[in-house]
């Protein structure tokens, strides 16, 4: 387009300049008039045609320039940029949309029957979902139905309670905004469970453990009754505790110690007062055998009734040997209750002062008095620690057809 311009604005100038030159030429070297005029009027003739020419000439070359001009400040359309990058904010707006959609609740509903196809009413039913959410419950309707609106979209489970009927679960998976139809629900009457315990009455068993410890015998001889290898044994009732005492005060070994005692006493003329002879060992006899009487009696009878505490050594069995010992120590003051619980031996050391007290009616007036009483109370729970270590550790190497222990622990 430009070239055709050039052309016309460079062709149209020389034409027009060689018309005009002829002109001027007409004009000077013509003298006639008439030749003037007639070139004259040739020339305006001639004239027009060629001012007609030049104007279509001029009008062409000024429309093909602006035409030209026209495309050339046509600004280049560049690529639509907008277009071309991607659309962010629709495609978030998209995806915040379907992330929202995702989370729409729905609603779950059912009916609740039994095993003959007829409606629960009044069952309850617990949703429970997967979120954390806190469980929803609600009851079944008239028509055993029940609905759960605004659920979080995801896995829940279903529980189905009714008194007499055994417990139902159903789980299923929500859609977001959808409605999920649970199959019906039919409970079924629940399995009634009788627990049946053979065994015999706590009396009659605190009694089979008594007969298995009036066995236990130190070398097969010794009587050693007031030591249980059951952790858990049955309480004594205050009968058998007094049966209890009155067996160990009549056993043949008790007799045999109590005289044993009594010589090796007067050999050493302890308690002087008696005297020698078959009279003052008769005193030491009848003196030893009243503190065993009164002692028993009084601490592992008397008391442990009417306190309600179980005057028996529990032996314990395992663990290390210093828990052991200090076990052993222990129980030199401490035992357990009827209830179960352990306790303050209030029972055995009262009855030991009881007992030390009615002593000062038979032993020689020098060693009376309270001071000696409580003195000796003291040596004795000495001697009940020392006994329960030789009992913990030693004892039951020397007593044979021992029932099987467990643990006991205060």
């Amino acid at each position: 387009m430009w070239i055709t311009v050039l052309f016309l604005a460079i062709s149209t100038p020389a034409s027009v300049l060689r018309d005009r030159e002829r002109y001027r030429l007409i004009n000077v070297n013509s003298t006639n008039k008439d030749l003037t005029e007639d070139l004259s009027g040739r020339s305006s003739r001639n004239r027009h045609p060629q001012h007609a020419r030049l104007l279509w000439m001029m009008l062409t070359v000024l429309l093909c320039a602006c035409s030209a001009l026209g495309q050339s400040q046509h600004p280049t359309t560049a690529p639509d940029t907008e277009s071309a990058q991607p659309n962010t904010s629709g495609t978030e707006a998209a995806a915040v949309e379907q992330q929202s959609s995702q989370h729409l609740p729905g609603d779950v509903t059912g009916t609740v029957l039994d095993q003959t196809g007829a409606v629960v009413v009044g069952a309850r039913v617990t949703l429970s979902v997967d979120d954390q959410s806190p469980s929803r419950e609600v009851l079944s309707d008239n028509d055993g139905q029940f609905s759960f609106a605004s659920v979080t979209p995801g896995t829940f489970q279903l529980t189905v309670s009714l008194a007499g009927f055994a417990s139902q679960k159903v789980s299923g998976t929500l859609p977001p905004g959808g409605v999920y139809i649970v199959p019906p629900i039919a409970l079924s009457v629940a399995t009634e469970i009788t627990e049946v315990r053979v065994g015999l009455p706590p009396t009659e068993l605190a009694e089979e453990q008594i007969k298995q410890q009036e066995k236990q015998r130190i070398l097969g001889i010794i009587p050693n009754f007031y030591v249980s290898y059951v952790p858990d044994a049955v309480p004594l009732t205050p009968k058998q505790k007094f049966e209890l005492a009155w067996k160990t005060t009549v056993d043949p070994v008790t007799f045999v110690v109590v005289g044993a005692t009594a010589g090796l006493q007067q050999a050493q003329n302890n308690f002087s007062e008696y005297g020698q002879g078959a009279q003052g060992y008769g005193k030491r006899y009848g003196a030893n055998y009243a503190d065993v009487v009164t002692s028993t009696f009084l601490g592992d009878a008397l008391l442990p009734s009417l306190f309600k505490q179980d005057p028996r050594y529990f032996y314990k069995g395992t663990g290390t040997i210093r828990s052991r010992i200090l076990y052993a120590i222990a129980m030199s003051v401490i035992c357990k209750g009827d209830n179960g619980h352990w306790q303050v031996y209030y029972s055995g050391i009262i009855g030991g002062l009881a007992a030390g007290g009615i002593s000062n009616a038979y032993y020689p007036p020098k060693d009376r008095g309270a001071g000696l009483v409580f003195e000796n109370e003291i040596i004795g729970i000495g001697e009940a620690a020392a006994s329960n270590i030789i009992q913990e550790f030693v004892i039951p190497k020397l007593t044979p057809n021992l029932p099987i222990h467990r643990a006991s622990k205060p």
